[in-house]
């Protein structure tokens, strides 16, 4: 759905990763079922709501280092940082913690 359903659907499921990948032993798994990909897309192309929810879904992955590393190289960086300035308040907030959750990643 995070690829070929309606703007509604893309917006629901990203809100449900982020709340799954709150827990540690999701975040794994939501990486593994290749989530990382589509969730960046969602940057560039969802709705204004879809947007906050991949930011969001992708800063709590990103809490695990291996999906720092995979959210890195699916390109994220520059579409979080792009909805730093065009983005609403509450996307915006969910970015800063995205961002600060891949700085923590040495590499």
């Amino acid at each position: 759905l995070l690829t070929s359903g309606t703007a509604g659907a893309k917006e629901v499921v990203a809100g449900a990763l982020s709340s799954l990948a709150e827990n540690p032993d999701n975040q794994i798994a939501i990486a593994e079922a290749g989530a990382i990909p589509p969730l960046v897309k969602l940057l560039t192309s969802g709705t204004a709501l879809a947007k906050e929810h991949a930011a969001g879904a992708l800063g709590n992955l990103a809490c695990h280092f291996d999906n720092q590393i995979a959210i890195a190289e699916a390109g994220a960086i520059s579409p979080l940082v792009e909805l730093l300035t065009s983005g609403a308040a509450d996307a915006k907030e969910e970015v800063a913690g995205a961002l600060l959750s891949l700085a923590e990643n040495p590499d």
